[in-house]
């Protein structure tokens, strides 16, 4: 063991002040017999989130100290293939015995998960850690991983329905989690901060979740409790999770910089766009669509609502939308129609939509969105999260409350007519030469507010655009079908063909003057339009 982890475990322990952790025989064995099913935790140590939250501050003005691996040559071996072979034994779980609590299971370590995290179970007010053992694990007799011997912590955890025992939500990695939403599916994934994402002169840094501290409540909510660790931050986390028609989760985080930021991402969601309808033409996949996520939502403290189709891009893009006090943002998935992807085996139309619903004014910033390019659909590729306006400098500290809902929808009603789909096409006239350079856009839209209205002068599609011109703009309902239909043309054929600097789109329907439908805000690329249009000849 290091001298290094002798110091960190040293000032963790003193943090809180002297006679912070004691031992407790007998609420110890008591505590032990009611949460653990034959893992044998360790001893008792009083616990509570204001003590977490000041551990972190004090970190914070300490020089950062990685977790030590000290199997890791070990743990390199324990590639995708060893790991998927090892087991958690279903009747070691933690809480497994009890009829309302959720049963807990472990990680096993590995190549791509190698820093240990602790994790420990509270009762009470009285932490207890649960030891890493092998035992736990049912691993073949030839993995690498029997030879691990010295690792201290496990990659993760994850929580079951008591009944069913299905898994529900999952923390493993840096400071990720994920949960089974609404339909039991997973799909996108959060996480507690986002440092530098994308940022042209510096890597990303990824914060973990080093230690963890999971409490039941016997009403089927769990409490999670997690101290965050990197080299420019610490944070104290605080995540209540129930599950109502999906997974509801209260997040309160406490922030602290231990040196300057260039990027800041406050609750920060991640998933996976690769094709949709508007960008079909840039996979050779059999599926119509193919994304955990399809857009971003924005609902801006002054009322107005924003829709913001997800791309593929040609290259990393980083787009911020000024987001004064923002009301909540999310990445969507609005599309439920299975034929649209027609995907049995990880059932795309079933992935959760995402809310962040802030629970006090976070006052000026904005919703930053960073698009990577991707040729398939096994890695995140977006991120989005919350940038406030001021610099992010060593010694600052952010206190964060928010509400994270992991549901089919938003959690808040419909104003006006939402955009369902964006799809692209030659533009021009059907029966007249078509003009070069030229797309159509063709926006659907649901029908929440166009009671009573027809076609006509007074309802008109409202577009702004960056670059190039637009024209042959219209909106009408879909003849047959409880929805509405936006269509313009964008000629973008001055465009030099050297340049591919986006083309910015805002658009909306208005009646009389007055908007009847959410702003669409899309993105388009003159190579990627291009591209389109050659293979549609």
């Amino acid at each position: 063991m290091s001298a290094d982890t002798h110091t960190r475990r040293a000032f963790l322990a003193s943090a809180l002040g002297a006679g912070a952790f004691f031992l407790l025989p007998e609420m110890a064995r008591a505590q032990s017999e009611a949460v653990a099913s034959g893992i044998p935790l360790g001893p008792a140590e009083p616990f509570s989130f204001d003590r977490l939250r000041d551990i972190a501050r004090s970190l914070s003005r300490e020089p950062f100290t990685p977790m030590a691996m000290p199997d890791a040559e070990t743990l390199q071996q324990i590639d995708y293939d060893a790991h998927g072979a090892i087991r958690f034994r279903r009747d070691r779980a933690l809480w497994g015995e009890t009829q309302t609590d959720n049963p807990v299971q472990f990680f096993f370590p590995g190549r791509y998960f190698p820093e240990p995290v602790h994790i420990y179970a509270v009762e009470e007010g009285m932490a207890r850690e649960v030891p890493f053992s092998r035992d736990l694990f049912s691993i073949p007799e030839d993995s690498p991983a029997q030879r691990l011997s010295k690792t201290e912590g496990f990659a993760g955890f994850s929580v079951q329905d008591p009944a069913q025992r299905s898994d529900w939500m999952a923390f493993l990695g840096a400071s990720y989690w994920r949960t089974a939403g609404y339909s039991g599916q997973f799909g996108l994934s959060v996480r507690g901060l986002a440092l530098d994402t994308a940022i042209p002169d510096g890597p990303e840094e990824f914060p973990r979740f080093t230690r963890f501290w999971l409490e039941q409540h016997g009403d089927g909510s769990v409490t999670t409790c997690a101290l965050l660790e990197s080299p420019r931050a610490t944070g104290a986390y605080r995540i209540v999770s129930r599950r109502d028609n999906g997974v509801i989760q209260d997040v309160s985080a406490d922030i602290f910089l231990r040196g300057d930021v260039s990027r800041l991402g406050l609750a920060p969601l991640t998933s996976m766009y690769w094709f949709g309808k508007h960008n079909r033409h840039v996979a050779a996949d059999w599926r119509p669509e193919v994304h955990d996520s399809d857009g971003l939502e924005i609902h801006l403290g002054n009322g107005e609502r924003i829709w913001r189709p997800l791309n593929n891009p040609p290259r990393i893009m980083a787009n911020s939308f000024a987001t004064p006090s923002p009301r909540g943002f999310g990445l969507m998935q609005r599309e439920r129609d299975f034929d649209q992807y027609q995907d049995d085996g990880v059932f795309y139309d079933r992935r959760a939509s995402a809310w962040v619903e802030p629970r006090e004014d976070w006052g000026m910033g904005a919703v930053t969105l960073i698009e990577l390019p991707t040729d398939d659909e096994t890695f995140d590729n977006i991120v989005a999260f919350w940038t406030p306006a001021d610099h992010a400098m060593s010694g600052s500290e952010y206190q964060l409350n928010y509400t994270l809902s992991w549901l089919e929808d938003g959690p808040v009603k419909p104003e006006h007519a939402r955009f369902r789909a964006v799809r692209l096409g030659k533009g021009g006239i059907p029966g007249q030469p078509r003009p070069a350079d030229t797309v159509k856009v063709v926006c659907d839209l649901d029908s929440t507010g166009f009671d009573g209205l027809t076609r006509g002068p007074l309802t008109r599609t409202m577009v702004t655009t960056s670059r190039g011109v637009i024209s042959n703009e219209a909106a009408y309902p879909v003849v047959g079908e409880d929805a509405w239909r936006a269509i313009f043309d964008v000629d973008f054929s001055d465009l030099p063909l050297d340049q591919d600097d986006p083309i910015d789109l805002r658009v909306y329907v208005a009646h009389d003057g007055a908007a009847k439908t959410e702003t669409l805000v899309l993105q388009l690329f003159p190579s990627q339009l291009r591209e389109l249009l050659s293979a549609r000849t």
